[in-house]
C-alpha cells in the first residue's frame, strides 16, 4: 500500500456541510475566492505523489472508501487548487472533470482536523 495523497481540513464554511445530504462534499485550497468559502472545507494545495485512479481508496479519519472512477480534471485541480468534488454515489463513469467519485456508503463527520488520505494498493 502507497499513500499518493494526505491533507487535513483547515477550515470549514459555514454551508459546507449542506451538501453532505446529497452525499458529495467540496474540498479547496485556502485560496479559494470568498464566495465559494462558505461551501468548502479548506485544505493545504499539496502534491500527490502518483496518480489518483479508479481502485485506489480514500480514507477519511482512517474510514475507507473505494474511488470508482476519477474526473480528468481532478489530478491538477487537487495538486494546484485544491479544489475538487467527492461524490459517494458509486459511479464508475465520471461526469464531471473535476469530481472523484466513491462508493456509495455512509460519509463521517467532516471537522477541523479530519484526516483525508489516499492510497494505492
Amino acid at each position: 500500500m502507497k499513500t499518493i495523497y494526505e491533507n487535513k481540513v483547515k477550515s470549514i464554511g459555514p454551508f459546507a456541510n449542506s451538501f453532505l445530504e446529497e452525499n458529495m462534499f467540496i474540498l479547496f485550497g485556502t485560496g479559494a475566492p470568498q464566495d465559494l468559502k462558505d461551501f468548502c472545507y479548506q485544505i493545504d494545495v499539496v502534491e500527490a505523489e502518483g496518480e489518483i485512479q479508479a481502485g485506489d481508496k480514500l480514507f477519511i479519519n482512517n474510514v475507507p472508501f473505494e474511488i470508482t472512477s476519477a474526473g480528468n480534471l481532478v489530478q491538477r485541480n487537487l495538486t494546484t487548487l485544491g479544489h475538487i468534488t467527492l461524490r459517494f454515489d458509486g459511479s464508475t463513469t465520471p461526469e464531471l472533470p473535476g469530481t472523484l467519485y466513491l462508493e456509495n456508503k455512509e460519509i463521517p463527520a467532516i471537522e477541523m482536523g479530519t484526516e483525508l488520505k489516499i492510497v494505492h494498493e
